[in-house]
């Protein structure tokens, strides 16, 4: 009697393959906005292992207020783009890739991160600076020059903005007035600095203009 032959490995249907495949090309060609979201992903899983009186005095350092700003902003400004507040990794994964994973295919690289650097450092700068005339002036408490600002979300709205000229005409004006609305109706009845960071992104995502003129019309990632 002879030994049967060794079953031959499971192999994936060829539409997993495929579809494995399409996700792997996908995000090699952003591979700026995936290094990032992997970063947050690491920083995520530090910050759910800190009790909650510990996480809130370390992210506080890390935070771009303008205690931390006066002190050693480049530092803060560096760090801050690194850590999420909530703790909540999955929405960001998503918005990453609808958001800049397309930007930095169509942009490249180099021309997406300096939108990103423009809109979280700009737009941090313009929200502190007026955070500080407030209190200057005393029309805010001196202890928000403490407060805790960490995050992501100044430079996903620089790009959220900044796709506007990626988007054809007349859908262009369309999306451009949606994210417009999406931004200032916060600004209008909230009123607070981080509103303000928010719509200072926007705008500063669409000066970015110049920056896409090269790419508008096209869909392939761009050569480094």
């Amino acid at each position: 009697m002879t030994p049967s032959s060794p079953a031959p490995p499971a192999r994936l249907p060829g539409a997993a393959v495929r579809w494995l495949r399409s996700i792997g090309s996908w995000i090699r060609s952003a591979p700026g906005t995936y290094v990032w979201l992997a970063a947050l992903f690491v920083t995520t899983v530090v910050v759910r292992s800190m009790s909650t009186d510990f996480e809130e005095d370390f992210l506080r350092q890390r935070s771009t207020n303008i205690h931390e700003l006066s002190h050693d902003p480049v530092r803060v400004l560096i760090s801050s783009a690194f850590w999420i507040d909530g703790g909540n990794w999955l929405p960001w994964a998503l918005l990453y890739t609808v958001f800049h994973a397309t930007a930095e295919r169509w942009l490249g690289t180099l021309r997406w991160f300096a939108v990103v650097v423009l809109a979280h450092v700009l737009a941090t700068l313009a929200s502190e600076g007026v955070l500080a005339w407030g209190i200057r002036h005393g029309q805010v408490a001196p202890s928000a020059a403490d407060t805790l600002d960490v995050g992501v979300s100044y430079a996903l709205a620089g790009v959220v903005a900044v796709l506007t000229y990626r988007v054809p005409a007349p859908w262009r004006y369309a999306y451009a007035f949606a994210v417009l609305v999406f931004y200032g109706i916060p600004l209008i009845t909230g009123r607070t600095f981080t509103d303000l960071g928010h719509f200072s992104a926007v705008l500063i995502g669409l000066a970015c203009y110049p920056l896409t003129r090269s790419r508008r019309g096209t869909g392939e990632p761009r050569a480094q």
